[in-house]
């Protein structure tokens, strides 16, 4: 499978894939956390609308296309017991914002479901507003027994209503497994200097940092491990053939004599911290950091790559349904995986193409191999998937953002001229 960015709603091109054909998913779907959390859960005053989604603004009310993706649901048979689940969750929520939110969620996660490979992954990135229900969605389709681990991101710059609240200071990642032979690579992190300091307190003549390791085995029923080694008789963990080796190849010290000998960990063959579930070391994206390109909830590519090295092998195929400006994608490029990015808004069509280009050496824009590149793109990254194309907020577009206009605009002539059943509308 190809690097493909699709445009259009990840629901109609998730069908459109065979069964078995990625290797990890990871989603950040939008959400506006933001809202005042009453008025998120009160019914709606017109009947809704259908969802759309934004770059700005999230848009999931209780409407038409909320009920008809509800009814075929519950008509389903991939769906497992989400659709019961669903089910009680309307009785208790009623028809309002939060469970149209939660009905397009599960309409989609059945999918993602089906083209997970049985060795796959899926991590949902969101926050604590509805991660709870999204986990009873996550148990209905994917199973209790296939949550891994609810992951928590802490960022370094805290928000909610602080004179009423405690401030909000982390998002919530949710890590389900396809099945019990998912692939997992242990993770892990540099030690920090007080930590070396407190527990690798001996030099060898070299200058090698090491601390000295217990040998002596917590079973204290082991009579064939029972022995005396320089002076001192123990219950050792290693037999007394492994242990005389090992003093021979100077990995076990004797601080004194008839004092227990210990084993000589060395720090430079140490792999580092394993990655708990608590994740405080990734700062979240400001204006003043490189990558950051003003996308609203804009990812750090560290926090990306984290879960794609945890997931994935390198020739894996990572896929990211809400691909925003693409952090999943040049994560996974640059980490040497084929992905699959699919997006609804156009703005993070433009975004996601001038982040390509930039990061792994497309030519620029307005260089004299943009024919060629265009061709890459069409041909391997971008694939329309909508007859029609409504581009909504062009001319109000964020100063910020500016220079993305004409690139964006330059695409979609060249889609329509690749792709002539294909109309677009600027609003």
């Amino acid at each position: 499978m190809d690097s493909t960015l699709h445009y259009g709603d990840c629901l109609e091109v998730l069908r459109t894939f065979p069964d078995a054909c990625v290797d990890l998913i990871y989603l950040d779907p939008p959400f506006n956390s933001n809202r005042d959390y009453n008025a998120f859960f009160a019914p709606p005053k017109d009947g809704g609308t259908s969802a759309q989604i934004t770059a700005f603004e999230d848009t999931w009310h209780w409407g038409e296309q909320a009920q008809r993706e509800f009814d075929e649901l519950l008509r389903n048979p991939e769906g497992g017991s989400v659709s019961d689940i669903l089910a009680a969750l309307r009785q208790f929520l009623g028809d309002n914002d939060m469970m149209a939110y939660l009905v397009m969620m599960a309409s989609r996660l059945v999918e993602l479901r089906r083209v997970l490979k049985d060795t796959g992954s899926l991590y949902l990135h969101c926050d604590p507003t509805a991660s709870h229900y999204l986990k009873i969605v996550l148990d209905g389709i994917f199973g209790p027994v296939n949550f891994r681990n609810e992951l928590i991101w802490k960022r370094s710059q805290p928000k909610s209503h602080v004179k009423i609240n405690f401030p909000t200071t982390h998002d919530v990642i949710l890590r389900y497994a396809k099945t019990d032979l998912a692939l997992f690579n242990k993770i892990y992190t540099e030690y920090n200097q007080e930590y070396i300091n407190k527990f690798y307190r001996h030099k060898d003549a070299d200058g090698r940092l090491y601390q000295l390791a217990d040998l002596t085995n917590p079973n204290r029923n082991r009579p064939n491990l029972t022995y005396e080694f320089l002076g001192v008789t123990r219950v050792w963990r290693w037999t007394e053939k492994r242990m005389r080796a090992a003093y021979d190849e100077g990995r076990i010290a004797q601080t004194e004599p008839g004092s227990v000998p210990r084993y000589k960990r060395y720090l430079d063959e140490m792999q580092g911290q394993p990655i708990t579930d608590l994740w405080d070391d990734i700062e979240h994206l400001h204006g003043t950091q490189s990558e950051y390109l003003g996308y609203p909830t804009q990812k750090p590519v560290a926090l990306l790559e984290r879960i794609i090295r945890a997931s994935s092998n390198p020739g894996d195929v990572v896929l990211d349904p809400f691909c925003g400006c693409g952090t999943a994608i040049h994560a996974a490029q640059k980490l040497g995986r084929k992905w699959i990015g699919i997006d609804i808004t156009h703005l993070a069509i433009s975004l996601i193409t001038q982040r390509i280009r930039k990061a792994f050496g497309f030519p620029d824009y307005y260089g004299e191999n943009w024919d060629a590149m265009w061709d890459c793109l069409t041909d391997v990254f971008l694939r329309p998937v909508q007859r029609h194309i409504v581009v909504e907020g062009f001319a109000s577009m964020p100063q910020e953002l500016q220079e993305y206009a004409a690139p964006m605009q330059e695409i979609f002539s060249d889609l329509q001229e690749k792709y002539p059943w294909v109309s677009i509308t600027y609003r």
